[in-house]
């Protein structure tokens, strides 16, 4: 198994320009402040805008981080969720990382097969029978399809979180697994990890 955490260079390097662009933007509004003519209210809104879109780059760099140590098809996932993303295609997918999940997980239908973003795809086309609940995948395999997690009775913000979300959340809070959510709402792509949700940029 790959061992480099976090050797996804041309994310990083993006990351740290997008970084370093905001911290020129709030030095520019420093030094037009003392203008009274001046309104600094749009120039917070881009500010703003462009934190949402590092917050993004950054969940997308660490997401490969946690994991390449513990997958090399990391890749087949970007592009499996990629596809479901534009397809508005609901998914859930659980990447078992040093924790059994065991006791956690109640079992759906054993596959055994190696772990392509074609067979994820299929997995949670709309009307397969095993498209309802997660996915489980261990290293560069997908262990089994049509899992139930337990779900989390959290809620993020003044919203309570959708099966799916719920799930994810309620898997990483008992475990350090890593779950992939694609909403069939929206087509918006996040990962559960150690209690939290994080949206991911898939562009």
């Amino acid at each position: 198994m790959n061992q480099s955490h976090c050797d996804f260079s041309p994310l990083k390097q993006a990351l740290k320009e997008e970084i370093r662009q905001v911290i020129m933007a709030l030095q520019n509004n420093l030094e037009v402040m003392d203008n009274e003519n001046y309104c600094l209210l749009e120039n917070f809104e881009k500010i703003k805008e462009h934190f949402i879109s590092i917050d993004m780059k950054a969940a997308s760099f660490y997401l490969n981080c946690y994991l390449a140590p513990f997958t090399d098809k990391y890749l087949d996932l970007s592009i499996c969720i990629q596809n479901m993303s534009s397809y508005r295609h609901g998914g859930l997918i659980v990447i078992q990382r040093e924790d059994s999940l065991d006791s956690l997980i109640q079992l759906g239908i054993p596959l055994k097969a190696e772990l392509t973003h074609s067979l994820l795809e299929s997995i949670f086309f709309p009307g397969n029978p095993l498209h309802d609940g997660a996915v489980m995948i261990k290293a560069n395999q997908v262990v089994s399809a049509a899992n139930v997690l337990p779900l989390s009775d959290r809620f993020v913000g003044d919203k309570k979180l959708g099966t799916r979300h719920r799930a994810a959340l309620g898997l990483s809070e008992r475990s350090d697994a890593l779950v992939l959510v694609v909403s069939e709402e929206t087509g918006r792509v996040s990962f559960g990890f150690n209690g939290n949700l994080y949206p991911i940029n898939i562009g």
